[in-house]
């Protein structure tokens, strides 16, 4: 599994990266056969394939020795800036107020909550609590102290909560192995006993019925995807629940919530290109699931049934005619007729320019979130007279900052504010509540509740975020943002890092980061490409980088990588890239295409080779992704083209960078064996002398290790790898923790 030690030309003693036997194994299709010499590394039940995994870790561990210091001085800069005794921003569903806090020394949140009070004053009655980091409310209880629940685990992740509306039960899911599947318990608040109700390997989501006497819940497939609802009435046998609503089709994915009103549980179906969605009535015990649009029609959509002035309307937000969506009402009693034959009333008409994500409704107000010029933003409009000439023209909160990110952090239906979370990349965190418009108050108000504080000295002027635009080969202009630390000069002379991913309709959108301080720091000039494939510029970004179009994003990243090479702020032979998960391919698909731009490449959950594993509609959501590859099983086009970019069958004899893959054991999204497999491809073929390492922590899941500090470690542990690698290891003037 290991070869002998090797000398470097000082002498010193180099180890031997750990070389994987050869089996090949074939694969064809569509007349077209692929030997793989690696796929014997799939088994992860195989003590070889273990001990070759350990292997791995302790030659990333001997090469990476030396940054060693460097990452504990980032892990200790993480640590010194964070408030490690911190609370969240009190929520109020229905009669408490509900938060969370995070005591210094400790890796898990404290799940608690307090009584809230009614005076009728509504907007003091929904202002939250003042707590305080280390200080007990009167009466506070807690819920869920997630560092009890993870003692003596190797891994802890909480999948979803949910609290009967008379507060008295508290249901909850735990994964304690990273391959989020989740057990489900439920405590009764009363007395602080756990129920025997126990249901095992459920996904994410849980929510009771209105009435506290059922739970509903969410149940995958062999591949890893949410296919049954189910509902389990409290009090009887698990191996009695019944299955609301199963999905077949396995090219959709399936969930649900409870609509705004609480009136209906709502099934939504759906993959990235059509969708369905169904609803079923609480309130009619003989109701069945009743659908909104047929899946038959092609639309995306998503539907919000409600009543609007006592009557039964469904909001609609969807693609009908409308690339980037639009929003929509329709009387529930139409839906029978033939969609031609429908009559809807339009509430936010279609944009080229804005992109509609999504709508929702309070008793009192629409909101709607758009995004427009990159950016995602909040709207709220009255519900007098939607849907009509009356309609009241929208309200938005109005933040001073270019670049950030405003979105709906939570509402309820009864509520006059409604939740938003605020941040930009340089502004920490902010919640804040903002009071729905009235005629008295017209522009509405928006309440800062809290900024996530920062330690260390934290200066927000330190730092400069600026809105650049690369262009790319085809001539199209790619939004960059690129940051950096004030005390950079434009000289050619610093080290820069292109950070992509490019897939999935997900917008890369401005956010704070405490860990990439300590990049900028050390001079590193970040640059965010928001390349296509991914959500910024609207439904047609996205779908000029999906299938046939996949490439486009590989080459925008090149060309964001050129454009700051010519900038005059980096030197263009200092240049690292990363991305993680489908970003993930982005590193290994632009290290085959242009290995010669890169210093060093870290790919975190890398899909590096996506065309065997979508090829196989056995393994862990590969039916799901047909709609954003293609599919390689029916479509020879498809096949050849993925096959044409495939980082791991496209690794060729240059000389690659430094590389690290990043990756989890337990990971279910992406397996361990796509970067294991990928490293010794590229260790066989590479002309040059650059280590490739893989790191696998063989705890975790997709997000890596659970706890906060080993959070911190690892992403300690991937910048020192591309700050080493970059020569930027040393502060600039000023810079750092103060």
């Amino acid at each position: 599994m290991t070869s002998t030690p090797l000398q470097d030309s000082t002498g010193t003693s180099v180890p031997a990266p750990p070389v994987a036997k050869k089996i090949p194994t074939e694969r064809t299709h569509h007349g077209e056969t692929f030997v793989d010499n690696y796929e014997w590394l799939r088994d992860k039940e195989s003590p070889e394939v273990v001990a070759h995994l350990r292997a791995e870790n302790e030659y990333q561990e001997a090469v990476t020795a030396g940054q060693e210091p460097l990452r504990e001085a980032i892990f200790q800069e993480i640590k010194g800036r964070t408030q490690e005794t911190d609370l969240s921003v009190p929520h109020r569903k229905d009669g408490w107020w509900y938060f969370s806090r995070s005591a210094e020394g400790k890796e898990y949140g404290i799940h608690c909550r307090v009584k809230a009070q009614d005076t009728g004053n509504k907007v003091a009655d929904w202002t939250p609590p003042a707590v305080e980091a280390g200080v007990g409310i009167p009466g506070e209880e807690v819920l869920l102290d997630g560092n009890v629940e993870a003692e003596g685990k190797p891994f802890f992740s909480v999948g979803g909560t949910a609290v009967t509306i008379d507060g008295h039960l508290y249901a909850y899911a735990v994964d304690n192995s990273g391959d989020e599947r989740f057990t489900l318990r439920i405590k009764d608040l009363r007395t602080g006993a756990l129920l025997p109700d126990v249901i095992e390997n459920i996904f994410y989501g849980v929510s009771f019925s209105p009435d506290g006497t059922r739970l509903f819940y969410t149940v995958v497939d062999e591949s890893w995807r949410p296919y049954q609802v189910k509902s389990h009435v409290l009090g009887t046998p698990v191996a009695d629940d019944t299955v609301v609503y199963q999905e077949d089709d396995s090219a959709m994915w399936l969930g649900f919530e409870l609509s705004a009103d609480r009136r209906h549980l709502v099934l939504g179906i759906g993959c990235s290109e059509y969708s369905e969605t169904r609803l079923l009535r609480f309130d009619d015990p003989s109701a069945k699931v009743s659908t909104v649009i047929s899946r038959d029609e092609r639309i995306l959509y998503e539907a919000e049934p409600f009543l609007l002035d006592g009557e039964e309307r469904i909001l609609l937000t969807h693609n009908r005619g409308a690339i980037n969506s639009m929003v929509s009402l329709a009387d529930p009693a139409g839906l029978h007729k033939p969609l031609d034959a429908q009559t809807w009333q339009t509430v936010v008409e279609h944009s080229d320019d804005v992109r509609v994500n999504g709508a929702g409704v309070t008793s009192t107000h629409l909101i709607v979130s758009i995004r427009k010029d990159t950016i995602e933003r909040v709207q709220v409009m009255g519900l007098a007279g939607l849907g009509t000439s009356a309609q009241q023209a929208p309200v938005e909160p109005a933040f001073d900052e270019e670049l950030y990110t405003a979105g709906v952090g939570g509402s309820d239906y009864d509520a006059p504010v409604i939740r938003l979370g605020y941040t930009s990349y340089f502004t920490p965190s902010r919640i804040y509540d903002f009071v729905l418009p009235t005629p008295d108050l017209p522009a509405g108000n928006l309440l800062l509740r809290k900024e996530s504080p920062v330690l260390g000295g934290y200066d927000g002027s330190d730092y400069v975020a600026t809105r650049e635009w690369a262009t790319a080969g085809d001539g199209t202009r790619i939004p960059l943002s690129v940051l950096r630390h004030k005390g950079v000069k434009q000289d050619a002379t610093a080290a820069g890092l292109v950070y992509g991913y490019g897939s999935y309709e997900m917008s890369m959108d401005p956010g704070f980061g405490i860990a990439r301080l300590s990049l900028l720091d050390r001079g590193v000039v970040f640059v965010i490409a928001h390349i296509r494939g991914g959500g910024e510029l609207g439904r047609h970004w996205y779908e000029d980088g999906k299938k046939l179009t996949k490439k486009n994003t590989f080459t925008d990243f090149v060309d964001a990588t050129d454009w700051l090479a010519a900038s005059g702020w980096v030197d263009p032979a200092r240049i690292a890239a990363l991305g993680g998960s489908a970003g993930g391919l982005l590193m290994g698909a632009v290290a085959n295409m242009a290995p010669e731009k890169y210093t060093a490449i870290v790919a975190q959950v890398p899909f590096v080779d996506p065309l065997t594993s979508i090829l196989d509609p056995d393994l862990p959501l590969s039916a799901l992704e047909w709609e954003e590859w293609g599919n390689p099983i029916t479509d020879p086009q498809a096949y050849a083209y993925m096959k044409s970019y495939s980082p791991y069958e496209n690794v060729r004899a240059v000389a690659y960078p430094k590389i690290a893959a990043v990756t989890s054991f337990n990971d279910t999204r992406v397996l361990y064996v796509e970067p294991a497999k990928w490293v010794q491809e590229l260790r066989n073929k590479t002309t040059g002398s650059e280590p490739i390492v893989m790191k696998i922590e063989m705890d975790g899941g997709h997000g890596g290790a659970s706890g906060r500090y080993v959070q911190w470690r690892e992403r300690a542990w991937d910048y020192a790898f591309i700050a080493d690698a970059l020569g930027a290891t040393g502060l600039l003037p000023g810079a750092g923790l103060k």
